[in-house]
Order: structure tokens, then sequence, then C-alpha cells
């Protein structure tokens, strides 16, 4: 597979119609929806999300055909319910789920994790060498796939130079069901991840293979998504103590996939297919099916443009208004993304490595949704931003 070096001098060449407006569009673009102090948008004239070249319109939740919904989200039998709202948040960012089924939820610029039981909330304490600014601060969680004997979550976040992952114990103060949570120190395990005031990725997760993933975004540096031996604008695997994963794409490097611009939500199907959430510019907000080694075309490309040496996005939202997606996560076959700017839960159904049409559910009722996370009682997790104060909010899926 080809890599474009030279991207930002691609974006220049001279291009007419249609291919003029979309390079203007990528060059002129901001910083859309990517954090607590973006915009929040309205939806404009935007036609509607579309799928990939792969991917087909199929029926949505209820058996209708998807459609974009109104104000009030979409209705009928597929439709989530929500039967909790959990108050006294501040910008929370992540939520893991612990094996007694504890919540442990990040804050992003209080440094904070907080854990939630029986709709109750406690603070568990503060981690140290966090410098919040921008996007920057307390971000991703991931729970050890041996937790019950390693106690170990793991962290991403921003510190005074870079962005780094670490590891940290917690675990019950003492014994029975009702103790608190007592937090160690961290141990960072992965640095040297760039950062900016936007555009810091953040988002960790344990693969069904046992190794660490890692969404990273561009910092502002559109020369690193596409040089794989750069950190920014990637999807990196590493071993639990922060080595490159064996069997990457690349040898010796922790880079899985590359040119991206800021990954916010990864998840994985029920065949083991990782799928990924990812902002654009002012256009071509993506859901993105990730193969090792692929190149998804940022910042030469967005969405699915076609082109043979860059991989297209299974679902497209041409107006990051409408979505802005963060958080991911996959429940049987339909993935489920939070959207910032969008204000929303977006409902998408999986065929094998195809994506069908979006559905939007709650719009504009719960403000900007940072993540949606799966309890291990099968309950959806949604986190709020920018609320004051913010709010998880639990909702039962449909059969």
């Amino acid at each position: 597979m080809a890599l474009a070096s030279t991207a930002v001098a691609s974006c220049l060449q001279p291009v007419t119609g249609i291919a003029a407006a979309v390079a203007l569009a990528l060059m002129l673009a901001g910083c859309t929806g990517n954090g607590g102090s973006a915009p929040d948008g309205s939806g404009g004239t935007s036609t509607g999300p579309s799928t990939g070249t792969a991917a087909g319109t199929v029926p949505g939740p209820g058996g209708s055909t998807a459609a974009s919904p109104g104000k009030n989200g979409a209705t009928g039998s597929g439709e989530p319910q929500v039967s909790t709202k959990i108050d006294g948040l501040q910008l929370p960012w992540s939520t893991v789920f612990l094996p007694d089924g504890t919540a442990v939820i990040s804050e992003r610029d209080s440094a904070l994790l907080k854990s939630v039981r029986d709709g109750r909330i406690t603070t568990v304490g503060k981690v140290p060498g966090v410098v919040p600014g921008g996007e920057g601060g307390l971000l991703g969680l991931a729970l050890s796939p041996d937790y019950a004997a390693d106690r170990f979550i793991y962290l991403y976040f921003t510190a005074a130079e870079d962005n780094r992952i670490a590891r940290l114990r917690i675990e019950p103060e003492g014994a029975g069901t009702g103790s608190g949570l007592r937090m160690g120190a961290p141990e960072v395990i992965f640095s040297g991840i760039p950062k900016a005031s936007t555009h810091n990725g953040g988002r960790i997760r344990f693969g069904p293979d046992g190794f660490l993933y890692v969404g990273t975004g561009d910092s502002q540096r559109r020369e690193q998504p596409q040089d794989r031996n750069a950190l920014g604008g990637k999807i990196l695997r590493l071993t639990r103590d922060g080595e490159p994963a064996p069997g990457n794409p690349f040898p010796g490097n922790p880079v899985y996939s590359l040119g991206h611009r800021n990954v916010q939500g990864l998840a994985w199907d029920a065949d083991g297919r990782l799928w990924a959430s990812e902002f654009g510019p002012d256009v071509n907000d993506e859901l993105n099916l990730i193969q090792a080694g692929g190149n998804y075309g940022w910042p030469v490309v967005t969405g699915a443009p076609h082109r043979q040496e860059f991989i297209d996005a299974k679902v497209v939202w041409p107006s990051t208004a409408e979505s802005s997606p963060s958080g991911l996560e996959i429940a049987g076959t339909t993935a489920y993304l939070g959207a910032l700017r969008g204000q929303r839960i977006w409902s998408v159904p999986l065929i094998g490595e195809n994506a069908g049409k979006p559905v939007g559910y709650f719009t504009q009722q719960y403000g900007r949704i940072r993540n949606v996370s799966l309890a291990p009682n099968g309950d959806l997790w949604a986190l709020s931003n920018n609320e004051n104060p913010d709010f998880a909010l639990i909702l039962s899926l449909p059969g």
C-alpha cells in the first residue's frame, strides 16, 4: 500500500469543481467539536450522514429504513430508553467498569477519578502529573484484562510536555461490596505522544488479543499522520508494559494504523474487527473499520474519496455540526457513538465489514455526549459535557 509522504503539498495542487471546494475546505478547516470549548452546532443544511462504497442502506432500529431524526430524536420500538440520570460530574471523559459493576470515570480538567455505585458518586483520587488545557487533561481509561489479579487501570493523560499512558492500582479499601476504593501511584509506561491545545486523541482500550490500543491525534502537526515513525495521528498497539506489540504491521514500531486526524473511539465487533470514530475538520466525520497497517488519508483526504492508496470510511457525516463523534461502543450488531457538536447518540447497524445508515437519538436533549460505554449488565452509559454540572445517563438498549 502506497503512503503519501507529501501530504500537505498534495493538498495545494490546482483542482477544479467539487474537488476544489473540498480542497479549500480542508486547507481552511479549523478545529470543530473536539473539546469543551468548541461551539455547539445546530445542524446546518447538511444532507445527513452517508455510508461508504462497501456499505448499503439497511433497515434501522425498529425495522424501518434509517433516516435522520428530528430535534426530539427518532422514535420506534428500537429506541434506547434512559433509565437513570446521575448528576454531579465535571467534564467526564471515559468510563470503565470493575468486576462488581462499579463505574470508574475520569474527569478531564479536574484530573479526578470518580467511582459510581448504586447511583452515588465518590472521589477516588486525583491523578498526579496531569496538566489540563484545551482538549488535554485526564482522558481515556482502560481496565486491565487481568484486573482481578493485578488491579490495574490504565490512563491516557496530558502532561507538561506530552501525552502519556500510565497504569495504577485501584482496589477496595476494605472488605465488602460497600467499601470505597483507594488509588495507588501511577507508573508511566509510554510517553512522547505529541500534545497541543487540540487534537490530543486519548481513547485507549484493550483488544480481544490482550494488547492495548491507543487513539492519538495529529496535535495540529499535519506532517505526523503520514509518517509511520511519528506517534501523532495514529492508532497504536502496545503490550501491557508499553512496548510495541508483537505482530504489529511495522516491526518494532507501535503504529497499528496511520493517516488519522483525531481518533476518539475504539470498539470491537463480535467477530473481532476493530472500528474507530474520528473527527473530521469542518466536514466528513468518520466511522472507520481499521486494518493493520491501513492508511486512512489525513491530511490528504477525508471521508470516502475512493483513492486506491487510502482506506475509505464506512460512514461519513458530511457536516460536523451533526456529529463530531467521540466515544464508541458496539453492542451486538449495532455501533453507538456519542456526538459532541451533534448533541445526540448515533446508532449504526453493522453488517459484517459494512455499515448501514445511522439513526440519531436524544438530539439536543442531553447536550454534548463525550463517551458511551457498555456496562457488564448490558446497559449503555453516556457521559455529557458542558452541562454544568455534567452527568452520566444509563440507557437500556433494545432487545
